[in-house]
This record gives C-alpha cells, sequence and structure tokens, in this order.
C-alpha cells in the first residue's frame, strides 16, 4: 500500500468529527440556513477587517498629541489620558485607594460566601452579615466620615458612579420588589389593594419622569434650609422605580408554583412565614432567575439618564472628555471604550444568572441522574 494510500485511509480524529457535525446541525443544515450562513459570513467579512485595522492595526497608542493621532486608525492615547475620568469621575485622585478597596471587599465577600459549603450551620446568618455590613462600610469608604475626610456626591461620577447607582438600585429593589409580589398575591383586600395602586402607578411612569420629581419637584416641599443629597434622591427614585418591575417578575414566579405545592406546606402545618420563606418563594425566585437579571440588566443601562439631573455616569463622560480642547472630536473611542466595558459587565452578569439557573435548576438534575 502506497503512502498515500495509507494517509486517505487514516482515521478521522474525534474532534475533527465533532467539528463537522457541530457545523452540519446549525450552520448548514439546510439551504436556507446554508445561504444565511454564508450571507452572515459575507458580512462580518465586509464590518470584521475595517473595524480592525481602525481599531488596532491603524490606532495610535503612543504618547501623542491630537492632531498627531490622525483620523484613520483610534486614537486610544485619548482613553488613556482620561482614563481616571472615565473610571472615577471628578473624585479626588489621592483617594482613589478607597473605591478601589471597595471593589476588592466586593470581591472578597462574594468568594467567602460562594465559598461556605450548603451543610455549614450558619451559613445563612453569615450571608445576612454580610448584606447588611457591606453597604455601610463601602459607603464610609466612598464618602467618608470617621475618620475618613468628606467626599461630596457631586465629586462622584464614571463607571463608579454607574456601578454604585446599579447596585444600589439592584440591592435595595430586592427585598422591596418580594413584598410588593406578596402584596398583590395577599388575600388582605387592603393590602393587596395598596400593592396594586402602588404597582400600576409607577408602571405608568417613565424613569425620567420619576428621577425629574426626585431631583426637582422633591426639593420643593422640604422645608427652608433642608435638603436631601441629590444622589440619595436618584438612589430612592430608582429603587422604588425598579421594585415594581421585580415585583411583577416574581409575581410570576409565584402565579406558576403548582397549586399543589400551597395544599402540602398547608397539610404539614406550616404557618404563612414558614411556607412563604420556605417552600413558596424559593420556587418562585428559581423560576425567575432570567427575568430577574434581565430587570438588572436594564437598569444598569438605565443610569445613563442620571445626566439628566446633573449627574456624569460612566456615558456622560464620553461628551466631557471629548470636549476637551485638546481632545477634540474623539467622540468616537469613548463609545467603544463604554460600550466594551458596559458589555463586558452586562454579558458577565448574564453568565452568572445562567450559572445560577442550571445550579438550582432541580428539574435537570434529577433528569441528569
Amino acid at each position: 500500500m502506497s503512502v498515500f494510500e495509507q494517509q486517505t485511509r487514516r482515521k478521522i480524529p474525534k474532534s475533527e468529527v465533532g467539528v463537522i457535525h457541530w457545523l452540519r446541525k446549525n450552520l448548514f443544515s439546510s439551504a436556507i440556513n446554508s445561504v444565511l450562513t454564508l450571507f452572515a459570513l459575507y458580512v462580518l467579512f465586509l464590518i470584521v477587517p475595517p473595524l480592525a485595522n481602525w481599531a488596532f492595526f491603524d490606532a495610535t497608542f503612543a504618547p501623542v498629541t491630537n492632531d498627531q493621532c490622525g483620523r484613520e486608525g483610534a486614537c486610544w492615547r485619548y482613553i488613556i489620558e482620561k482614563f481616571d475620568l472615565f473610571i472615577y469621575g471628578f473624585y479626588p485622585a489621592e483617594f482613589y485607594w478607597r473605591p478601589q478597596l471597595v471593589l476588592i471587599l466586593a470581591i472578597v465577600f462574594t468568594w467567602m460566601t460562594q465559598s461556605l459549603k450548603q451543610q455549614y450551620r450558619h451559613r445563612i446568618k453569615f450571608i445576612a452579615i454580610i448584606i447588611i455590613m457591606y453597604p455601610i462600610i463601602a459607603f464610609f469608604l466612598l464618602y467618608g466620615g470617621m475618620g475618613l475626610e468628606v467626599v461630596e456626591t457631586h465629586k462622584w461620577g464614571g463607571l463608579m458612579l454607574t456601578i454604585v447607582v446599579a447596585t444600589v438600585g439592584i440591592i435595595a429593589s430586592f427585598p422591596i420588589g418580594i413584598l410588593l409580589a406578596l402584596g398583590r398575591q395577599s388575600k388582605m383586600p387592603l393590602i393587596k389593594f395598596l400593592s396594586v395602586i402602588y404597582i400600576e402607578f409607577i408602571r405608568g411612569l417613565p424613569l425620567i419622569t420619576i428621577l425629574f420629581m426626585a431631583s426637582v419637584v422633591l426639593p420643593l416641599f422640604f422645608s427652608q434650609g433642608m435638603d436631601i443629597d441629590k444622589l440619595l434622591r436618584a438612589l430612592i427614585g430608582i429603587t422604588l422605580f425598579q421594585s415594581v418591575y421585580i415585583a411583577e417578575v416574581i409575581r410570576g414566579g409565584l402565579q406558576a408554583i403548582p397549586k399543589g405545592q400551597y395544599e402540602a406546606a398547608d397539610a404539614m402545618g406550616l404557618s404563612f412565614v414558614q411556607k412563604t420563606g420556605l417552600i413558596i418563594l424559593p420556587q418562585a425566585l428559581k423560576i425567575s432567575i432570567p427575568n430577574i437579571v434581565g430587570s438588572f440588566i436594564a437598569l444598569f443601562k438605565d443610569t445613563t439618564l442620571l445626566l439628566l439631573i446633573g449627574l456624569f455616569d460612566f456615558l456622560s463622560m464620553v461628551h466631557l472628555t471629548s470636549s476637551d480642547e485638546l481632545w477634540l472630536g474623539r467622540n468616537t473611542e469613548g463609545y467603544v471604550f463604554v460600550m466594551a466595558v458596559t458589555w463586558v459587565i452586562l454579558y458577565s452578569m448574564s453568565r452568572y444568572s445562567r450559572k445560577l439557573e442550571h445550579k438550582y435548576n432541580v428539574e435537570h438534575k434529577t433528569h441528569k441522574r
């Protein structure tokens, strides 16, 4: 047998077979799919090479001026020069260690809660203590007090402000949304009526209206000399707005639970609190994970409206920094940078939700066994 015949008759590796099978199944399963796949590849061919040339091959990273950068490629030197503004806003440079420490503590606390075993006796208490203590620690580190110099909230900005607003809105709106969902499902007419009125009223208002009311209208009702921080007012408005959407998402999860679960809990002699906290609510939250994370992602994107009430979030820094006479006309680089960072954050949230779905998907685990 010749060498050529030996090579042609060799066994195809399983990895190659798997790739070919995947391509046939997902991209070339039919004539229409094949045409669409080829069309998509052609569109990518038209978009990706010019974008790669602009972003990487023709881009400028060297320490040069705006005029020396040229217009053929991206001038990433602009992002490097304005990086601190994009991340921290007007926060004093000598105190950058404070938001950095807040981030490190968030990572450490998250790792600690994730590493605790399910069988750990005081796991719930430990997590509850972290949830209560961390916002207090973060506030004193960012704002100041207790020996730290105070940094007023009007100096906060950039990605730091966006993450603070989104995080506070997510954490604060979640328990309120649960209470509203349970209130709307309550058999007590007064509680149900108040919950429905609140939810439907807030849902009928756009977020920008609530932010304007919190920033402009609300101070009119204060007594003379009394003032509430603008950022605090925005946080309250965002929390009240987001809580109604969380409530509706969780209400959908509550309605998806079979009636037999309620009857089984009643047959066991559980109280309302025990039945809700141990049987009903965990199942509703598990069902609602994708929609809850979707609401959180929408909230993160809605933080761009803060600019309209005078707070400079991550996106608003593009207009602010590109207005510098030394870096005029570099909006494109700023928007691309903001888009890339935002996409990484939101994609990470989405992937984490998928992980939670898989972790708590009891039906999938049972079927796998």
